[in-house]
């Protein structure tokens, strides 16, 4: 599509092994080698977010698990950042992650505020009503399905069948949630 992609994580990926997705992926889709990121940002605070967040985005894709690190982590600061470049926020994730009062201040702005919102995820789940995310021009709202798919079962058995073939040949699991980090 010609987007420049940059990556953000949690842990450093500096170096190709690391950048390696081993988790499933949609044959004909996807980048297991982790080349499309034109860079790659790490850690679990604030100036580290803001470095990223800092790096001409047009469209930032939210895409994280929810722990206390990413709990209420995007609000006016973020939005701020993000709006001198009038930016778009998608969230997929959780609707926890972003302070949604600091996103609908945001999304009102005039001048250096956000071009819109596409949520999947709101704060709470379902949204309220009386929420004025509802009546916003700038925001689209679905009702948590963006994993919803005629494919999710078929994907669902084709991570069984390989994580059984790996289990049977001795090699590691793919999509496998690590309970300490929370995901």
């Amino acid at each position: 599509m010609g987007y420049d992609v940059v990556a953000y994580t949690a842990s450093p990926r500096n170096t190709e092994e690391s950048k390696k997705d081993r988790g499933y992926i949609v044959p004909g889709t996807g980048d297991p080698d982790g080349t499309l990121p034109s860079a790659w940002f790490s850690g679990l605070d604030k100036e580290s977010l803001h470095t990223f967040l800092k790096q001409d985005i047009d469209v930032l894709l939210i895409a994280v698990p929810l722990t206390p690190d990413t709990l209420h982590s995007i609000g006016a600061e973020e939005f701020e950042i993000l709006g001198k470049k009038n930016a778009l926020v998608i969230n997929i994730a959780r609707g926890s992650i972003i302070k949604q009062d600091d996103l609908i201040a945001a999304l009102k702005k005039k001048k250096g505020g956000l071009r819109g919102a596409a949520l999947d995820v709101t704060d709470p789940e379902p949204l309220d009503s009386e929420s004025e995310l509802w009546d916003m021009e700038n925001v689209a709202i679905t009702p948590h399905i963006s994993a919803a798919s005629t494919a999710y079962a078929d994907r669902s058995l084709a991570i069984l069948e390989i994580n059984l073939s790996n289990l049977e040949d001795g090699k590691p699991l793919i999509n496998v949630v690590d309970r300490k980090r929370g995901y």
